[in-house]
């Protein structure tokens, strides 16, 4: 199941602040006081935790509703052990630490879960606070009530846990939703490689590869090859600047006598300052955008296998500091994350594939490409130029075709003819594909594989549409716009480079 969290602000009267801030004061002292003594003493288990302290909680806060006390336990339970596994690992250099603000949890029992299930057009809630129930309504947005829509039709389930957690003096009810993963016929074959400041895409559209459609107009057999431009490493480089002019800024007034600095990345004035540049925030924001363009229709989703920390492996022979620091910036695992969950969300599927030689092999020859003046460019030994990011996409695609992982993997396809036995795998296809989709890529691919016998090699081009028999109508009417231009959407930078630079 997919959550998903959807804040709703309170509209809060002068007496209910008050009893808000009431029940948080409590809540928090709970938190507070079990945190301590779970980690002085050892303890995560809730259960033992409520034992211990649910009468004591019980009797010192009487008005407080008996679930609220449990939360809290548990809620307390979960920070401690969370510190403790920090602690192991020498993260923290703090005893215990300091809970400063918390998120009050309702359960099903302190709040109106069953009325408001119930209700089609819900814009209140009852709390218990303080002994009684207290009505409480709501300002929902166009957010709640689309997933409240999705509730209505079955395609999604309310949390029968409310959160209620105050920011900026204001009350917020968190509601959590828990999502069916859809499922839709794949439209397209979508294969998107992470760099520095870019993300390259392929696109396949499966409508348009079978059928009257490629014989009428070869030009959509040929793959849509784009960039959207993240431009993390130029963030990195920028906020590291800014982190040292706030450092040599600081510096004078952390001065030791002995005329030594106190680290000054650890001090509050440090801290506050850096808060301000909202580093992660815009980062958050780029990582959405690029999850909601590669997932915008149902498709096949293909991304290398990137292991559980790939900037270790990407670091280990640069010597240059920041390039370093940019490579550890550049979010590789947030972003296939994110893709992955929205995939789900929007019915497409996301396969992973290795990451042996995808941009070291040519797309069409499946030869190894050798080296130019340019580091994004490589030229194939037939004698034309293929960029890297284009040549990992494409044969990212290819991996998903019956037995194309041979020419993936290994460079001579003649001494592997000889020694394997191919009647072996003759009828058998990919089990992590349909088959229908597995004919319609091979078909695809097919159509753009070059002959050897030409140099240099070009993709294969059909007749032009032009109904006068060939003639030159420039003057009458503009060629059409080709189909695979990509729309910036929200913002984003999107470029249309060739999917190969010929000599």
């Amino acid at each position: 199941m997919l959550c998903r969290a959807v804040a709703v602000e309170l509209e809060v009267t002068r007496e209910l602040n008050k009893l808000l801030y009431s029940v948080e004061t409590m809540y928090l002292n709970i938190v507070r006081e079990v945190v301590e003594y779970a980690v002085v003493n050892n303890v995560t288990s809730a259960t033992q935790l409520q034992r211990l302290f649910y009468s004591k909680y019980r009797s010192e806060y009487q008005g407080l509703h008996a679930h609220l006390i449990i939360q809290a336990i548990r809620q307390a339970a979960e920070i401690a052990k969370s510190f403790m596994e920090r602690r192991r690992k020498g993260l923290v250099d703090k005893p215990y630490p300091e809970v400063k603000a918390v998120s009050i949890r309702f359960t099903e029992q302190a709040w109106s879960y069953e009325q408001f299930v119930k209700s089609i057009a819900p814009v209140r809630l009852n709390l218990s606070l303080l002994g009684e129930r207290r009505e409480v309504w709501l300002r929902p947005h166009k957010r709640f009530w689309l997933y409240w829509w999705k509730v209505l039709n079955g395609e999604a389930e309310l949390a029968s846990t409310l959160i209620i957690r105050r920011r900026l003096n204001k009350w917020y009810a968190v509601f959590i939703f828990e999502l069916k993963p859809r499922e839709e016929e794949p439209k397209s074959i979508v294969s998107f490689d992470i760099n520095e400041n870019t993300v390259a895409v392929g696109k396949i559209d499966l409508a348009s590869t079978v059928g009257m459609v490629v014989n009428w107009n070869r030009q959509y057999v040929t793959p849509q090859l784009y960039e959207i431009r993240t431009d993390f490493g130029k963030l990195a480089k920028r906020y590291e600047k800014t982190r040292n002019m706030i450092i040599d800024r600081l510096k004078p007034l952390y001065a030791l006598p002995n005329g030594k600095y106190v680290n000054i990345m650890n001090t509050r004035e440090f801290r506050k300052r850096v808060k301000r540049l909202r580093e992660r925030g815009r980062k958050v924001g780029r990582v959405r955008q690029i999850a909601n363009e590669l997932t915008k229709t149902p498709a096949i989703i293909v991304t290398e296998e990137l292991g559980e920390n790939p900037q270790e492996s990407m670091i280990n022979e640069i010597e240059k500091d920041e390039l370093r620091h940019r490579i550890k910036q550049t979010p590789f695992k947030s972003i296939e994350k994110a893709v992955e969950d929205k995939a789900l969300e929007r019915g497409s599927r996301i396969f992973h594939v290795s990451s042996y030689r995808n941009s070291r092999v040519c797309p069409i020859h499946f030869t190894r490409l050798g080296e130019t003046n340019d580091w994004h460019t490589l030229k194939c030994p037939f004698g034309h130029l293929v960029d890297r990011d284009h040549a990992s996409v494409m044969n990212m695609a290819w991996k998903l075709t019956p037995e194309a992982w041979t020419k993936g993997v290994w460079w001579d396809l003649k001494s592997l003819s000889k020694n394997m036995n191919w009647r072996k795998h003759e009828g058998k296809s990919n089990p992590l594909v349909p088959y229908e989709i597995v004919k319609y890529i091979h078909a695809t691919l097919k159509e753009f594989k070059a002959s050897f016998e030409q140099s240099p090699a070009v993709l294969a081009r059909g007749s032009p549409m032009n109904p006068a028999g060939e003639a030159n109508e420039d003057w009458a009417r503009k060629p059409p716009r080709f189909k695979a231009t990509p729309t910036p959407q929200d913002g984003e930078e999107v470029s249309m480079p060739s999917s190969l630079a010929y000599s």
